[in-house]
């Protein structure tokens, strides 16, 4: 079977198998939607780069099957809810799209998964990753697909960096964006630092609006409660400018900082002055230098040509929608390989569930039953290195966790406000002494 390293070794492709039976020679259309404008830009365009890295690699190689090359249909996120609706329904009607791939915010993909069932659209999401897609919106999916770690993975892995380096705060501010994916890190990061370090307290809770461009209120507010330390799940464009506020009062010299998300971002988007050691999230998923160089050659290989591409380093998105098409590639040829000819959406669906492939960013595994992807969650700490004209994170002090480790297993019931966080809540010991 095909996986993400066959097609990044020209070595394998060049042997791999010849299609079975006749294969269509039209082009495979894929709609990729995400953020093209606006502040959500520079964590979201990267993601529209990694899909075409991938579409110029497999039609490089004849396309799909050796035969169907892909053809791609963008579309900008920052439409909106209702209208990014209206874009997946036109793409599959007017454009006769095969798949749709793509969408950063977790306030879209509840909706548009319920169409793409409807439409009975294949969709593989590369984000957009609440929980509430596969708890709620769409329980028992069949068409729908998500490749990027389930939100509640962001707040959880927060926690259990900040109690492994920070055991000792006890009093906390919160700093997020006010929608559901803002929401969800709040609650997950509380409960689990509730589990893992004694007496913790919320002493401050700030809501900026998705977009705000001045957080004065906040970072003020924040430091007037004197926290030990402030977590924020800010993203995007958004935390380019609160961290640089953030700067000008001194915050990062008055307490310490966890994010589960400003390292998400295009890496070259955060400036040397970006505070050092703190825990510089991002979305639990993938950063460009880790592992470090040489000891997964993956990733090695998708970083160099993903700049010698761009001129630029890939975020998680980027990864993510690269995997995507490769995960796609893979499920394509294995179908091809047991009935021959171009396989149906019902072979490519049954080929995706249960899928495991590796990619850059290490083993991802699909679960068969909500369709979820699934990859051991990461974390790290900001450093300023000579070699690079942004701020990294420092590749030898990165901390893994099993992904298993901090989300609900199959076979738990959905809970409120997800399944994820009853499993803590009911699961896990809670530490006592400090």
């Amino acid at each position: 079977a095909a996986s993400a390293g066959s097609v990044l070794s020209p070595a394998k492709t060049e042997a791999q198998e010849k299609p079975k039976g006749t294969i269509p020679d039209k082009p495979y259309k894929i709609g990729h939607m995400t953020f093209f404008t606006g502040a959500a830009a520079v964590l979201g365009e990267p993601s529209y780069k990694g899909h075409i890295l991938a579409a110029e690699e497999i039609n490089a190689q004849g396309g799909l099957l050796g035969k169907r090359k892909i053809e791609t249909f963008k579309a900008d996120e920052a439409a909106g809810t209702d209208a990014n609706v209206k874009e997946m329904r036109r793409m599959k009607l007017s454009e006769g799209i095969d798949l749709f791939t793509g969408v950063i915010s977790s306030g879209n993909t509840p909706a548009l998964g319920p169409v793409a069932e409807e439409l009975k659209l294949l969709t593989i999401f590369v984000d957009g990753c609440t929980d509430f897609l596969f708890d709620k919106a769409v329980p028992n999916p069949h068409y729908i697909f998500r490749i990027t770690n389930m939100q509640s993975a962001d707040g959880v892995i927060a926690a259990v960096a900040t109690a492994m380096t920070w055991p000792q705060v006890r009093k906390i501010a919160h700093i997020h964006p006010d929608y559901s994916y803002g929401r969800n890190a709040f609650d997950h990061f509380k409960l689990a630092t509730e589990k893992l370090i004694p007496g913790t307290k919320v002493v401050y809770e700030g809501w900026p609006k998705l977009g705000t461009t001045d957080f004065t209120s906040h970072i003020t507010n924040a430091i007037a409660a004197k926290p030990d330390l402030l977590t924020s799940s800010v993203w995007g464009g958004d935390y380019i400018a609160m961290y640089k506020q953030a700067l000008r009062y001194d915050l990062f010299k008055k307490m310490k900082f966890t994010s589960m998300i400003a390292f998400g971002v295009a890496p070259h988007a955060i400036g040397k002055d970006h505070p050092e050691g703190v825990i510089g999230g991002i979305h639990s998923n993938y950063y460009w230098n880790y592992p470090p160089a040489g000891k997964w050659p993956l990733n090695d290989i998708f970083v160099k040509k993903y700049f010698d591409r761009w001129k630029e380093y890939p975020n998680f998105q980027s990864e993510g929608a690269y995997t995507t098409l490769m995960l796609l590639k893979q499920s394509v040829e294995k179908a091809n390989k047991l009935a021959g000819g171009w396989p149906d959406d019902e072979a490519i669906i049954t080929m995706l569930e249960g899928a495991s492939i590796a990619g850059p960013a290490g083993y991802l595994h699909i679960r068969p039953d909500i369709h979820q992807g699934y990859k051991d969650a990461v974390t790290g700490f900001s450093k300023n290195d000579p070699n690079y004209p942004f701020q990294i994170l420092d590749p030898s002090r990165m901390i893994t966790v099993p992904i298993r480790s901090i989300t609900a297993p199959p076979g738990w019931p959905k809970g409120e406000p997800t399944s994820t966080y009853t499993w803590i809540d009911k699961t896990w010991p809670k530490v006592t002494k400090a």
